[in-house]
């Protein structure tokens, strides 16, 4: 059976990476961008016309509500919905939170998934069948590190919209769930200083970072008809750190 991804954040090296990895042959590939779409090039060279790109704005409710009525038109309700994109993280003291910024990263990470969930959800519903992902961290596992308040507080909401939408899918077989990887070395990590990169590494249990690699086969697998009877899971990749 053919399937129908919406993979929004699709231009990270993580969404790149998960579309060589499920695609095959009649499967559409609906990906989201903004302003990075040349970073799929490589990645239209294996989908070929299979490949569909946007470049959306998802701070922006007028871009988000235009993009989730473009591919409702035209390819209907996707049967895999992945919600990956973030602003990057900045490390800073609480008493220099920047409110704006926390505003625009939960309008990217949090209001666009639930809107488009809202959007696609209730389709999946009545064709009995559809896969939910979202991109969680591991920082939400047990004790957070300090100075990531504004992402702590966003993956936390997007946490609790996926706990809750995976409660009231669950009757219909449609699953939704998420992963939670330790640090991974990715263009994400830009504006993160190196100190706190090397500590991360040297904290894990297996003395790196995560990689895509290491991401990418666990969010595949949750994306698989074989993982039907798996919801509400929030699956830590994390080398061992934090379980």
């Amino acid at each position: 059976m053919p399937y129908t991804y919406l993979i929004t954040g699709a231009t990270s090296d993580v969404g790149a990476a998960l579309i060589r990895r499920v695609w095959k042959p009649g499967d559409i590939i609906l990906a989201q961008g903004a302003n990075d779409l040349d970073r799929l090039d490589g990645v239209r060279e294996l989908c070929g016309d299979a490949l569909h790109c946007y470049n959306v704005d998802l701070t922006g409710e007028e871009s988000l509500t235009a993009f989730i009525e473009e591919i409702r038109r035209d390819f209907g309700c996707p049967t895999h919905i992945v919600h990956l994109p973030a602003l990057r993280v900045i490390n800073t003291k609480f008493r220099n939170f920047d409110e704006q910024r926390f505003l625009l990263d939960f309008n990217v990470q949090v209001l666009s998934a639930l809107r488009i969930c809202k959007a696609f959800l209730p389709g999946m519903m009545k064709a009995k069948f559809g896969r939910l992902l979202f991109m969680l961290t591991d920082y939400i596992i047990g004790v957070p590190p300090k100075n990531t308040t504004a992402y702590i507080v966003a993956k936390n909401a997007l946490r609790g919209l996926a706990r809750s939408l995976a409660t009231e899918a669950a009757p219909s077989g449609v699953t939704v769930n998420c992963v939670a990887p330790y640090m991974m070395e990715t263009r994400f990590l830009q504006d993160t200083p190196d100190l706190i990169v090397e500590a991360s590494a040297a904290a894990n249990p297996m003395g790196r970072n995560a990689r895509v690699e290491d991401v990418v086969p666990a969010m595949a697998f949750l994306l698989s008809d074989e993982a039907g009877f798996i919801s509400g899971a929030e699956l830590p990749v994390t080398g061992g750190a934090k379980y």
